[in-house]
C-alpha cells in the first residue's frame, strides 16, 4: 500500500536509484567500526555482571569503569569519562572548558562562531551569567574559508595565553562544511607546530563512527560529545562523554563532580546494559543515519533545493542541511516529518523559544529518548536563509518515510 501520491513514489524510486551506489562506502566503515567495537569488548572482557546498576556515590562501579576503558580504546585516547550525569553534549563540552581554562587564559575557535548553546557558554555574543568571559577568559575566533579551516591564519592568532584551540567538527546551525579527520589532524599539527602547549579540543558531536578513526587518534588532545547522539546507538537514555589525555580528562572530571573527587564518583542509576548495547549498535545505526541523509540530499536536490553536503560528497557528520528559503517551508517540513514519527505522530510542531538560542526554533522528532538526535529528527532557527537541519534515523526505512513525509508537506503547501 502506498502512503504517498504517485508523484512522491516516483520521486522515491528515482532517489533510491541514485543513492544505492553510494551506500557501499558507508557499509565498509560500519563493518570496520563494528570490528573495532567487538575487539574492544573482547579486550576488556565485557560480561553480563557489568550491566548492573549502582547507587549512592558509585564507588567501585566496575561496569562504569570498564565502559570508559572500552570507549578510550575506541577513541585512541588514554582515558575517557562516560557518564549519564552529563545532561547534554554542551554540558560535557562546558566541563572541559571550565575544567581547563583559568582567568587570563584565551580560548581560540578555529572553526568560526560556535553553535548557539556554545555561544552562551563562552559569553561572547550573548551575555550569560557564569560564562567563560565573565570568569575572566578571553576569546577569539578564526573565520573559516569556503575550503575549511584557515590554516595559514593560525600562527597570527596564537598568543602566549592561548590555552585551548577549539575545533567544532559538525556544521552546527550553518552551511559550512564539517571537519574530516584529516582536516582535524592537519589543524592540530599546525597548532602544535607554533605552540606545542596549546590544547587541541574537538567538539565531536554528530561525528562519532562516521569515519574509521576519532579525533583523539588523529592529534587532538581531548574531545567531548553526547551519548544521545551517535555513540548511544539509540539506546543510551542520557549522558555524554569526554575522552583524551589522562590529565586533561581528570581536570574536566573535577567540573562534573568536585575537585579531588572527579570520576571516582557517579552511580550508574540507568541500566548500564543500555550504554554497552547502544555502543555495540552505534556503528550500524550511524550508517543508517548517513544513508538517510544521502536519501534526503538526493530527494531535495531533485526538488530544486540547495543541500549541504551534496549527496555525493564525503561526510564527516550525520547532519543534512537543506536550505528551504522560508519559515513556512521549515514548519511544513517539520510537521510532515513528525507525522511519520513513532512517538507523538499526532503532534504538530510549531516554532518557539529554546534555552540557549536567540531565535525561535522549530523542531520535529517523535523520539523514544527525549531529544535524541541519533533518532530521526529535524530542527533549525527561524532566520534567513531558513535552513532545516535533518539528522538521525535508526533505520533507513524509517528515515526514508519521514523524509518523504516532509517533502510531501512542502509540495502540498
Amino acid at each position: 500500500m502506498n502512503l504517498f501520491s504517485d508523484q512522491i513514489m516516483a520521486l522515491k524510486t528515482k532517489t533510491m536509484e541514485q543513492a544505492r551506489p553510494l551506500f557501499a562506502r558507508i557499509d565498509e566503515i560500519s563493518e570496520s567500526n563494528t570490528a573495532k567495537v567487538l575487539k574492544a569488548f573482547r579486550n576488556h572482557q565485557i560480561s553480563e555482571y557489568l550491566f548492573r546498576t549502582t547507587t549512592g556515590y558509585g564507588y567501585g562501579d566496575s561496569g562504569r569503569d570498564r565502559l570508559e576503558a572500552v570507549w578510550a580504546e575506541l577513541c585512541g585516547a588514554e582515558k575517557a569519562l562516560v557518564r549519564t550525569q552529563f545532561v547534554s553534549g554542551t554540558h560535557a563540552l562546558a566541563c572541559v572548558l571550565f575544567g581547563l581554562l583559568r582567568p587570563g587564559d584565551e580560548l581560540l575557535s578555529l572553526t568560526g562562531t560556535p553553535y548557539d548553546t556554545m555561544q552562551t557558554v563562552i559569553g561572547q555574543t550573548v551575555h550569560t551569567p557564569g560564562s567563560l568571559i565573565e570568569s575572566g577568559v578571553t576569546y577569539q575566533e578564526i573565520p573559516m574559508t569556503p575550503d575549511g579551516i584557515n590554516l595559514n591564519a593560525i600562527a597570527g592568532y596564537l598568543k602566549s595565553n592561548t590555552k585551548i584551540a577549539l575545533l567544532q567538527r559538525s556544521r552546527g546551525y550553518s552551511l559550512r562544511k564539517p571537519l574530516s579527520i584529516s582536516e582535524i589532524s592537519a589543524a592540530c599539527a599546525e597548532i602544535k607546530r607554533h605552540k606545542p602547549d596549546c590544547i587541541c579540543f574537538v567538539d565531536n558531536c554528530y561525528g562519532e563512527f562516521v569515519d574509521i578513526a576519532e579525533p583523539t587518534a588523529a592529534g587532538a588532545d581531548i574531545m567531548a560529545g553526547s551519548l544521545i547522539k551517535n555513540p548511544g546507538g539509540g539506546l543510551a537514555p542520557s549522558g555524554g562523554y569526554i575522552a583524551g589525555k589522562t590529565e586533561l580528562v581528570d581536570m574536566a572530571s573535577y567540573r562534573l563532580t568536585a575537585p579531588g573527587l572527579g570520576g571516582h564518583l557517579g552511580a550508574s542509576l540507568a541500566d548500564s546494559r543500555l550504554l554497552y548495547q547502544g555502543l555495540f549498535l552505534a556503528p550500524h545505526v550511524v550508517a543508517q543515519a548517513l544513508k538517510g541523509a544521502i536519501f534526503a540530499a538526493i530527494l531535495f536536490d531533485l526538488l530544486g533545493y540547495k543541500t549541504l553536503p551534496h549527496f555525493n560528497e564525503l561526510r564527516s557528520d550525520i547532519i543534512q542541511a537543506i536550505e528551504l528559503g522560508s519559515p513556512e517551508k521549515m514548519v511544513a517540513f517539520c510537521q510532515g516529518l513528525q507525522q511519520y514519527s513513532p512517538v507523538d505522530a499526532h503532534v504538530r510542531p510549531l516554532p518557539g523559544p529554546m534555552p540557549g538560542y536567540t531565535d525561535q526554533v522549530i523542531m520535529a522528532g517523535g523520539t523514544f529518548i527525549q531529544g535524541s538526535s541519533i533518532e530521526l529528527s529535524a530542527d533549525g532557527p527561524l532566520r534567513p536563509p531558513y535552513i532545516i537541519y535533518l539528522q538521525g534515523g535508526l533505520t533507513l526505512e524509517h528515515a526514508a518515510l519521514g523524509i518523504l513525509g516532509a517533502a510531501n508537506a512542502i509540495i502540498n503547501m
